[in-house]
């Protein structure tokens, strides 16, 4: 069989087609035996067999372990290989782990790689004992190959709880390969450091279960390796890098570099001895590559060197993680000291020198302007070493502002002078050094701004005179088209620091942006460049000539919207909707608003399937319906849509999505409208299409999307829906949105009726006596479908209805209609009730908080019987065997949490005080005082207390100001965009919005104690301790 493999395998190799395919068919017919495997493995171990044939079986091999090995794999085919074939097998590969050639030696790595993932440790437990031993032998080619499997089966098949037992014996062979540099090559010792890092993080992710195995380990191991990391970033980098056929030094250092960022994460305390060492070995080795890495990719004068094993080592990428090692330190206040003035101004010139474009850069960014683009994004996802060294000046900035701004501003005077030397001198790339001097200030801008003020408001000089860039740099560079990106630099630059320019300047470098986005000689870099500055001016500046110059930005701009795509059409999107909104767009006229929507539909049509674009187009789209000026809306009307409409009638379940961006866009366009006319024939134009795509389609979120613009309809254009009828079958328009409301509330999926809630207010507060009719088979509806909702969103919009109809002077009607409907045997009252009890302390959304809030009040001052009978959850029982447990899934189906039943009077009490003391707008009422007798959490972890433990990384100061910043339910309480949806304008302006509830809970805790409603003085004996604490020293307030 071996002979007939080997001829198949050489066949397979065949330039003829014919011969290529026939061999591989016969090979799929021969890997099916019982002995493929083992024959292909002795194949790829025969020493007289040629290389590339050995290669192939190998590969082979790969495909056959994945198909016929075991049933682990996804890509099992059945007939499992014997237990005694995989035991040779498996000898045989391991021995090809020693082969002389290095290619075979990687080739088995990966076999037995995949072999570990399926049999160890149950098949293959003497596999970590084997690998160990050949890690001691005394031949370099087993270890390399050794290291190959180690490096794998560390990271994914070694888990936390087995790391601990081998870490004695395998990371002492491992540290002896790293001294080993006359024995091991550089990547084999490489390795070793990344099976010690994934080592560390195992024992980081074990340190709460094996809190002292974990610090003994790393007591007696991580300070043995770090000396060994301190001795190796000692020797000259540039050893790496000169006179050398590969750099595969460098992999080594890169790695040292990960390890050590993961060790200052982990076991910082460890670490904090090392880190001046480790800080002083970073500017080091930058101040020592750079002049490699302007020759390799500055200049791209010779191409970059290859490693031993035909990959690549990126220069760049190990100065991402010196960057991302340094950023790391400076973060922490463990070597606060090291960054002193001396040393932040030798890091911040470092830092300046290695963000310059390199050559590859430039040639890329001048072809493709999406990479231009998303390069220079606050939300590019492209890691470079530019965006590293923007991340590390500012958190340098952060943690030191003024001095690490000076040191900026010092760098910068020296660049700005060496370059105009070097531009004398004829210099080809005397460019470079200032514009990545202009960019690192650029990309810090809000930081350098923000320290340029404090240092002024404490009597202070300032530290960076950017005015003398602005006045005696930037101009000049504004016409230097021959070096296209630094010429589009200053115009960012300039953009990005309007705060600073003067009315009259700023208006001039508006105009010299729009001049350049006009001229037909300037490149891409430039035009680009030009846009986003013209974005920020719009943004930032308040010019006289802004609003003069908007007609001809848009003309300017409307060519890109056709032209480009991805990161480039987003900015000239969002450039769009900037300019559109100066002075409100009244300057925009019926032309140009017409020729921007040709152009608008046709970017809409070639992206509606994503939602970035929709989310843009629905800014412009606003912008332009919601301009004052006339004749604006109705070009959108006529143009816009009616092209909606019958993109929502036209499609299918298959693109779905263009249904939902065309009602997502109506809704843009009827909301940015605000209370102003919508003309008399909008309803009518669009109600077709929407009932069409709620009536008939299953997809959530064109669901969701449509029930939003009905919402918005009714807000906004009811009496037109209350005229309505649907031509086709004479059904009124009320008719049809209580058919949406009973499809979402009869359908298992309750993503769409998420938002039916908001839709059934929205329709109780404007309807008025229209709904009454149907308002008794609606509340019907909503109640039975309460029973099997599942969601904690969806209930929530289900039980909002009836606390705003209960509160609003219907608890009465509401009460009497429960009482009297029967739900599969049980009163409606019943499930009801029930089910706003469970749900009330977890309301979302301060308007819907609140109504639950006020409607709980006024039930339970009804002292209707109906409720006064009814038993509901009141507070968890905590057995002895959970106490101070924290229950986990598998805990609680073992021990099921049980509550015990109260009166629903007692429990809306409870909720009722809740609320006054959950952290909300009463706490700092006066209720801050009282401490709470018996609080004490049930997680059985006193080391919570720790902030460190809570928030990694963030200090007191920052954990205030960030719960100053969430505040109750996940909101300042006196932001206006506390309230429950921030658009929806007709909730802000509702009277529930803007009462006092914390005075009104008192007041109505103080009259039900002085008239005693609902035996009050008897319910608060049931009240938890803390509970009658609370209403003691509200009811005893005068």
């Amino acid at each position: 069989m071996a002979s007939e493999i080997a001829q198949c395998l050489t066949a397979t190799l065949s330039a003829d087609p014919t011969t290529r395919i026939t061999a591989e068919l016969k090979l799929n017919e021969l890997t099916a035996r019982p002995e493929a495997g083992l024959t292909l493995s002795q194949l790829l171990l025969a020493q007289d067999v040629d290389i590339s044939l050995r290669q192939s079986a190998g590969i082979l091999l790969r495909r056959y372990i994945r198909e016929r090995w075991s049933p682990f794999f996804v890509q099992f085919k059945g007939n499992a290989t014997q237990v005694e074939v995989k035991i040779q097998i498996r000898q045989a590969i391991f021995q090809g782990l020693s082969d002389p050639s290095r290619k075979i030696r990687s080739i088995c790595a990966q076999i037995l790689s995949s072999i570990a993932n399926s049999d160890w440790p149950d098949e293959y437990p003497e596999l970590l004992t084997l690998l160990i031993g050949l890690l001691s032998s005394d031949s370099p080619d087993a270890v390399h190959g050794a290291m190959q499997v180690l490096v794998e089966f560390v990271s994914a098949d070694l888990s936390e709880d087995q790391i601990l037992p081998v870490l004695r014996e395998l990371l002492p062979v491992l540290l002896s390969i790293l001294g080993a540099q006359d024995r091991h090559s550089a990547l084999t010792r490489a390795r070793t450091i990344v099976v010690f890092r994934q080592c560390v993080e195992a024992l980081y992710m074990v340190k709460d279960q094996h809190p002292q195995a974990v610090k003994e380990a790393t007591a007696s191991i991580l300070p043995v390796w770090l000396d060994a990391f301190i001795v190796l970033l000692n020797i000259d980098p540039r050893r790496d890098v000169e006179n050398t056929p590969n750099w595969d030094g460098l992999s080594i250092r890169m790695e040292v570099f990960k390890t050590l960022d993961i060790c200052l994460t982990s076991f910082p305390r460890t670490v904090t001895p090392y880190v001046h060492d480790v800080l002083n070995a970073s500017l080091q080795h930058l101040h020592a590559l750079q002049s490699a890495f302007s020759h390799y990719y500055l200049t791209a004068s010779s191409p970059v060197p290859q490693n031993s094993e035909g990959g690549t080592i990126d220069l760049t990428n190990l100065t991402c993680t010196i960057f991302d090692f340094v950023t790391r330190a400076a973060r922490g206040s463990r070597a606060r000291e090291w960054f002193s003035d001396v040393n932040l101004a030798a890091l911040v010139r470092a830092v300046f020198d290695w963000v310059q474009m390199s050559n590859e850069d430039e040639e890329q960014w001048a072809n493709d302007p999406n990479a231009f683009v998303a390069q220079d994004s606050d939300e590019t996802l492209q890691y470079s070493t530019r965006v590293a060294g923007f991340d590390l000046l500012s958190v340098l900035i952060e943690h030191s502002p003024a001095v690490t701004v000076s040191a900026m501003n010092a760098v910068t005077r020296q660049i700005v002078q060496e370059s105009s030397n070097n531009r004398a001198a004829r210099h080809d790339d005397w460019w470079r050094p200032l514009e990545a001097a202009l960019a690192a200030l650029g990309a810090t801008a809000e930081s350098v701004l923000d320290c340029v003020e404090d240092e002024l408001d404490s009597g202070r000089p300032k530290p960076i005179d950017i005015e003398f860039l602005l006045r005696s740099v930037v101009p000049a560079l504004l016409a230097l088209s021959e070096r296209p990106f630094l010429q589009g630099r200053a115009f960012v630059f300039a953009s990005q620091y309007t705060k600073l320019l003067p009315e009259e300047l700023a208006g001039q470098y508006l105009d010299a942006s729009v001049q350049v986005l006009e001229a037909p000689e300037a490149g891409v870099p430039v035009k680009v460049s030009a846009i986003r500055a013209i974005q920020n001016f719009y943004q930032h500046i308040t010019a006289s000539n802004k609003q003069a110059l908007a007609p001809r930005v848009v003309q300017d701009l409307q060519p890109f919207v056709t032209q480009t795509s991805e990161d480039t059409l987003s900015l000239v999107l969002e450039t769009l909707s900037f300019v559109l909104l100066v002075n409100d767009g009244a300057w925009i006229t019926p032309e140009i608003a017409s020729s921007l929507l040709v152009s608008l539909m046709e970017v809409w049509t070639k992206f509606n399937k994503d939602p970035l674009f929709v989310s843009l187009l629905g800014e412009i789209f606003g912008a332009l319906s919601g301009s004052p000026a006339p004749g604006a809306y109705e070009i959108v009307l006529k143009q816009a849509i009616p092209v909606l409409c019958n993109a929502i009638l036209t499609a299918s379940s298959d693109n779905a999505w263009l249904a939902e961006s065309a009602l997502d866009l109506l809704d843009s366009i009827i909301g940015a409208r605000g209370d102003r006319d919508l003309g008399d024939n909008l309803f009518a134009t669009i109600a077709p299409a929407l009932f069409y795509a709620l009536a008939t389609n299953e997809d959530r979120d064109v669901i969701q999307s449509g029930i939003a613009l009905l919402t918005l309809l009714i807000r906004r254009a009811f009496n037109q829906l209350l005229a309505w009828s649907d031509p086709q079958t004479g059904k009124s328009g009320l008719e049809h949105v209580l058919a949406v409301i009973a499809k979402q509330l009869q359908g298992e999926d309750e993503s769409g009726g998420l938002f039916i809630g908001d839709l059934i207010i929205h329709l109780l507060r404007v309807a008025g006596e229209a709904v009454v009719p149907v308002l008794p088979e609606l509340l019907q509806a909503t109640a039975k479908r309460m029973q099997t909702a599942k969601t904690a969103t969806f209930v929530q919009s289900l039980i909002i209805p009836f606390a705003y109809l209960i509160h609003n002077d219907q608890r009465d009607t509401v009460l009497t209609l429960l009482e009297s409907t029967d739900i599969d045997g049980r009163s409606a009252l019943d499930v009801v009730i029930n089910t706003w009890c469970e749900n009330a302390e977890t309301m979302q959304g301060f308007w819907a908080s609140r109504i639950s809030t006020l409607a709980l009040c006024s039930l339970y001052a009804s002292e209707r019987p109906s409720l006064q009978q009814l038993v509901v959850k009141g507070d968890i029982i905590v057995k002895e065997e959970t106490r101070d447990v924290i229950m986990t899934r598998s805990r609680t189906k073992q021990i099921p949490t049980e509550w015990t039943r109260i009166p629903f009077p007692a429990k809306a009490l409870k909720l009722i005080i809740h609320e006054l003391t959950s952290g909300g707008e009463s706490a700092s009422m006066g209720l801050g005082d009282i401490e709470p007798s018996d609080l004490a959490t049930d997680d059985g972890d006193e080391t919570w207390e720790d902030e460190g433990h809570l928030c990694p990384g963030m200090d007191k100061d920052e954990m205030a100001f960030l719960s100053e910043l969430l505040g109750p339910r996940g909101a300042a309480f006196d932001n206006e965009e506390g309230f429950d949806d921030i658009d929806d304008d007709d909730l802000k302006a509702d009277p529930i919005s803007q009462i006092d509830l914390d005075a009104h809970i008192r007041t109505f805790l103080r009259e039900c104690a002085s008239r005693n409603v609902n035996n009050f003085s008897a319910l608060v004996d049931i009240l938890s301790p803390d509970e009658t604490l609370v209403v003691q020293k509200v009811v005893s307030e005068q």
